[in-house]
């Protein structure tokens, strides 16, 4: 593959071993290429890496700061439905993902970029999310995806190889041969994989977590906290810091506060083998402080204030198919609109505070509270009859028998047991 008459690549630059290398080969190939840099609130020396991609040969780095619409448009929208994939990822890259996308496209197409490049290896779930997410946005781009470019992936067949070419060629990296996990960093989350990991029996370094403490090391006593919802929507979050009580209601702010929280105290780790989309299992560990704990909240708080078949619906209607649209990267979809459209529906009266505990790596509820709730504390009662009339149940549970008696009447005589 070779650029002709220079024409300008946009490329998702992260500023670590891939990308990195990556650039310079699409120096190699003859192309002009400028950087794209999301901020999404991955701790990271943005302008220092600005600084590598234009010593190493960017014509132009853009740095674009996302955090709000990170938060607002993706994350909000996830914690309403309690999206999960396979019952435990909390899909915190997946959220990035179209973010990330939508904002790197508008600097392509503002740059005259005929193409748009990026990092993400041929056997993982990445390349498909931005891939399908660049061809929605703009379906005449063109996109180059080194990881499955034979000329690339026969010449760097792996990350020592990558560590090797960036030796030779001067590229500043911080990942080694001696931990050669591969990380993803934004605000809801960060996620490892890759060397050692990729043995699923083998523990994950103890030095890996990045974000939050050892569980085991974490603070002695409990921290308490509030949150508070509107609509599903987290909207104060309340707690103490160095006797002071204090309080968020910005967005940004909010979920910044509730990981520095739950970070101290080790909660939001898994370490899962989850079915990527296109077909290979992967093990992958994930730190997800915040978002663990305003996602339970939220589900805690609905017991209380969303009807029982509305939120049976939601969950076989909207929830695992939301979590299914984010995780195969097809945000931008006529599925996944009409999914994130009904949302908001299932959310008007899931409004009210949650008191938090986070203790050790646990997070739990002790206690809930909104003025639209369902439950009735007299009519829950056990020790009072209330507007609730027992002698009813009876034909309820009468009607309810008809059909059991049926199958078991019919289990009876083919002398088969229940």
């Amino acid at each position: 593959m070779a650029g002709k008459n220079k024409q300008k690549v946009c490329l998702a630059y992260s500023g670590g071993l891939d990308t990195s290398c990556i650039l310079v080969w699409l120096k190699e190939q003859g192309f002009e290429v400028v950087c794209f840099m999301a901020d999404v609130g991955q701790e990271e020396d943005f302008e220092a890496a600005k600084k590598k991609a234009l010593k190493i040969g960017a014509q132009k780095v853009e740095i674009k700061d996302l955090k709000k619409a990170f938060v607002e448009e993706f994350c909000w929208p996830a914690i309403q439905c309690n999206a999960q994939y396979e019952g435990e990822y909390l899909l915190g890259t997946s959220l990035a993902r179209p973010v990330i996308a939508r904002a790197q496209m508008e600097f392509a197409e503002r740059e005259g970029c005929f193409a748009v490049s990026h990092g993400c290896t041929g056997k993982g779930n990445d390349q498909v999310r931005f891939e399908l997410a660049f061809y929605a946005l703009n379906p005449k781009i063109k996109v180059i995806a080194p990881w499955r470019d034979p000329e690339f992936y026969n010449r760097f067949k792996g990350r020592n190889d990558l560590l090797d070419y960036a030796d030779q060629t001067g590229i500043p990296v911080t990942s080694t041969k001696s931990k050669p996990w591969s990380m993803d960093e934004n605000l809801a989350h960060c996620s490892y994989e890759a060397g050692i990991l990729e043995d699923p029996d083998t523990t994950p370094p103890k030095d890996m977590w990045k974000l939050t403490e050892d569980p085991e090391k974490a603070p002695e006593k409990p921290e308490l906290f509030s949150l508070e919802f509107t609509k599903g929507i987290p909207t104060k979050l309340l707690y103490s810091e160095g006797g002071k009580d204090r309080s968020v209601t910005e967005a940004v702010e909010l979920f910044t506060a509730a990981n520095t929280i739950a970070r101290r105290h080790g909660v939001g780790r898994i370490d899962i083998v989850e079915n990527r989309f296109i077909g290979i299992k992967s093990r992958g560990c994930y730190e997800s402080p915040g978002l663990t704990c305003l996602r339970s909240a939220h589900q805690n708080l609905e017991g209380l204030c969303l009807d029982r078949e509305v939120k049976a619906w939601r969950d076989r209607s909207i929830t695992y198919d939301f979590s299914k649209c984010l995780y195969n990267g097809v945000w931008f979809s006529p599925e996944c609109e009409l999914l994130r459209d009904c949302i908001p529906a299932t959310q008007k009266n899931v409004n009210g505070r949650v008191l938090c505990k986070v203790y050790k790596g646990t997070f739990s509820v002790l206690g809930r509270k909104s003025p639209s709730k369902l439950y009735d504390m007299s009519e829950s009662s056990m020790d009072e009859i209330g507007d609730f009339d027992p002698s009813e149940t009876g034909g309820f549970i009468t009607v309810s028998a008809i059909r059991l008696k049926k199958y078991g009447q019919m289990k009876k005589e083919a002398g088969e047991d229940l």
